[in-house]
């Protein structure tokens, strides 16, 4: 008898580390979520919409305000042309938009190509589809893609691709001529890209995010998924945002009408809001985390860790093997955890096949003193590790 896809799936690296973070009372650079509350207005307004504004079922693809708003904020910000009576949805969260994307179009026996290290969430979903993961691997501490690279994983079975841009855990934003590659790709195969693009406001350094969507031939065959809670620092509030041409957002719309139907229209109505008028937002935010980032690195740099260059996201990798660390990175992580009272993410955990052993992710969207301490922490861990491997 053939096992349930989702039954027997261990429990996901991110809740393993977190919860023992907060059993041990350990400091947590694990799961990607920010020490700070999220900007105030907008909190506001979502209280505010609570107490005086709709608490009933919204429409099923989303407030009307808010995919206007998505579609205002799209143009602006990336020079989209979004229809948002029918080409936005809105769900709970990216991962619901995610599920919603795999179940409505993958077909049993269909061939999606997915880039390795990866987001724990979509290889299981592709196969409760009924899809075949095609998985590419990808190095650091560059982790880029190449040509050879994709002719290996595109065959006649190839309908869908699923690009994770910019990477966590890798915080690479990819350039325009690694899109223009992959945009060759699935054209020639007549394949849909599903582009999990929760990180596009939090990128560095003058970097810019590029949509694929954007490239010449692809807004109508691709799928591009957003996050309020990524987009605002309120990683709890599971707003995601559906963006397809009207054919595709016909099919993406029917399966979230089955999955969650709506979303709660106070948080709806308050992202509306701080898209519509974000003030300084979208540039102090990234600001914000482009320091933090860079006294985190320059600290475990001082103690001797190699680190790895970040462009975006909430994350830098540390390599464990060139910091002096012999131990496979799951086994430091959980040495890290429990002796040293430092949770972090072995990156080993994101590969199915051949696992990376030695990068570490960490978390850096936390305050100051946060990370000054994780830095301690960590340099005790190593000291530990060394002891115990001799």
């Amino acid at each position: 008898m053939a096992h349930p896809v989702f039954a027997n799936l261990p429990t996901t690296v991110f809740e393993e580390m977190s919860g023992l973070a907060r059993e041990l009372g350990a400091i947590n650079l694990g799961q990607g979520f920010p020490d700070g509350p999220g900007p105030l207005a907008i909190r506001q307004k979502a209280a505010d919409e609570v107490l005086n504004g709709y608490n009933q079922y919204p429409p099923m693809a989303g407030l009307p305000g808010l995919r206007e708003a998505v579609a205002g904020h799209y143009r602006r910000s990336q020079g989209l042309d979004l229809d948002w009576k029918t080409e936005v949805t809105i769900t709970s969260g990216a991962t619901e938009a995610l599920a919603a994307s795999f179940l409505a179009l993958v077909r049993p026996g269909d061939e999606v190509v997915v880039f390795q290290p990866v987001y724990d969430a979509y290889l299981p979903l592709i196969r409760r589809a009924g899809g075949v993961p095609k998985l590419v691997r990808l190095e650091p501490p560059h982790w880029r893609f190449d040509r050879a690279m994709l002719e290996a994983a595109f065959t006649e079975k190839t309908r869908f691709v699923v690009l994770n841009n910019p990477i966590n855990p890798a915080g690479v934003v990819l350039p325009r001529e690694d899109l223009e590659l992959l945009a060759e790709f699935v054209i020639a195969h007549d394949a849909v890209a599903i582009c999990d693009e929760v990180w596009e406001q939090v990128v560095f350094d003058g970097a810019r995010h590029i949509p694929l969507m954007s490239l010449p031939n692809m807004a109508e065959r691709t799928v591009k998924i957003g996050s309020a809670g990524k987009m605002f620092g309120l990683t709890g509030w599971k707003v995601g945002f559906l963006c397809a041409a009207p054919d595709l957002t016909h099919a993406l719309a029917r399966a979230h009408q089955f999955l969650t139907f709506t979303t709660p229209p106070n948080l709806q109505a308050a992202v509306a809001f701080g898209l519509d008028d974000p003030g300084d937002w979208f540039t102090a935010m990234p600001a914000g985390l482009q320091r933090s980032r860079d006294r985190l690195a320059a600290g475990l740099t001082a103690e001797g860790f190699k680190v790895l260059p970040s462009q975006g996201t909430y994350f830098l990798n540390v390599d464990l093997a060139a910091s002096g660390v012999s131990e496979p990175d799951r086994a430091f992580a959980l040495r890290a955890v429990k002796e040293a009272g430092v949770a972090a993410i072995p990156v080993s955990a994101l590969y199915e096949q051949d696992p990376v052993t030695r990068i570490l992710r960490l978390c850096f969207s936390k305050g100051d003193a946060t990370l000054d301490s994780g830095v301690e922490r960590l340099a005790r861990a190593r000291e530990l590790s060394r002891k115990a491997t001799g």
